[in-house]
């Protein structure tokens, strides 16, 4: 796949394209389908597909403060988007400038001038342009001007709920993982780096890895979880030797037993013996055991730590048969 920084990046001769244009942010199911869709329709038409989208997320430069909690990380969406079988990923800078660009004109320099668009594969609740003024039935209207079609499939959902990045941002608020993966079509994964603690779990016989995790990353809520902690391959000639998933009971939040303060999110990696320190690791939630709870003694907390261990590593088996 080839990536684009700024849709001035087309080469000069640059043929005819399926473009789809979105945040994307998770690449979920319903992103899934309308990047599944512009794959194909370029296939048939024997032209390359062209994924757009942005960064920094739109709302933070229309609305400073408002960022949204970050589904995926620019590289992990990358690596998503590749995994659909696009042709190009084009991240667009959005910036003030580029925020003010009214919808016309988006088509126009964008999708005609750079991308020679034959086909544009939006969602049915598709905005763009200045102040979000363009909408599906402007953006055909052009179509027809311009020369390119456009299509429109319609949302996906199930039991009633439509997949979007905002409900599954309320999913993984709330702490349910579980209806966050059906909606993402994977376990949620937060990314961070390993960073020293209070040493207090390998003192008790839990040793655990802290994450440092990005400012907008999607943090489940306080509570403790049963997933997988993900170490990415090394680096090799001709490519990367697979990931490695390692069963993890997770606790997110303050340890209240030890009087915390500040929010820690950290896995106890189940039979695994070794040093993570420094090392970038993701952690992929599969279910939420129970929430946090304050321990007057430490024999209680070391029971339940031991439950917490034992319905992981039950969990973690049963999604490998």
């Amino acid at each position: 796949m080839l990536r684009w920084r700024g849709y001035e990046s087309a080469p000069g001769g640059w043929g005819r394209s399926v473009v789809t244009i979105g945040v994307f942010d998770g690449v979920h199911r319903g992103h899934q389908a309308i990047i599944g869709r512009a794959v194909k329709r370029a296939s048939d038409l024997g032209i390359r597909s062209v994924v757009l989208t942005f960064d920094p997320h739109p709302s933070e430069v229309v609305r400073p403060g408002s960022h949204p909690a970050v589904l995926t990380e620019p590289a992990r969406k990358a690596e998503l988007i590749e995994g659909l079988g696009a042709d190009v990923l084009c991240v667009v800078p959005f910036t003030p400038d580029f925020s003010r660009l009214p919808a016309e004109a988006f088509v126009h320099d964008v999708l005609v001038q750079h991308l020679h668009a034959a086909l544009v594969v939006v969602g049915e609740n598709f905005r763009f342009g200045h102040r979000a003024a363009g909408d599906v039935p402007l953006l055909t209207r052009l179509g027809r001007a311009f020369g390119f079609a456009v299509e429109s499939p319609p949302l996906v959902a199930a039991d009633h709920a439509v997949f979007s990045s905002t409900y599954i941002r309320s999913c993984i608020d709330a702490g349910e993982v579980a209806e966050a993966a059906a909606a993402l079509g994977r376990p949620h994964r937060l990314t961070g780096v390993v960073v020293r603690g209070d040493q207090r779990g390998r003192e008790i016989g839990y040793p655990t890895a802290n994450l440092l995790v990005g400012r907008w990353a999607a943090v489940p809520a306080d509570g403790v979880y049963a997933g997988w902690l993900v170490r990415r391959g090394d680096q090799r000639e001709g490519g990367a030797a697979p990931e490695e998933r390692l069963p993890a009971a997770i606790s997110i939040g303050t340890n209240p037993t030890f009087n915390g303060r500040e929010r820690r999110v950290e896995a106890f990696v189940l039979d695994f013996e070794g040093d993570l320190y420094g090392e970038r690791v993701a952690l992929d939630f599969a279910a939420h055991l129970r929430e946090q709870r304050r321990y007057e003694t430490l024999e209680p907390l070391l029971a339940q730590m031991a439950e917490d261990v034992a319905q992981t590593r039950a969990l973690c088996a049963a999604e490998r048969a």
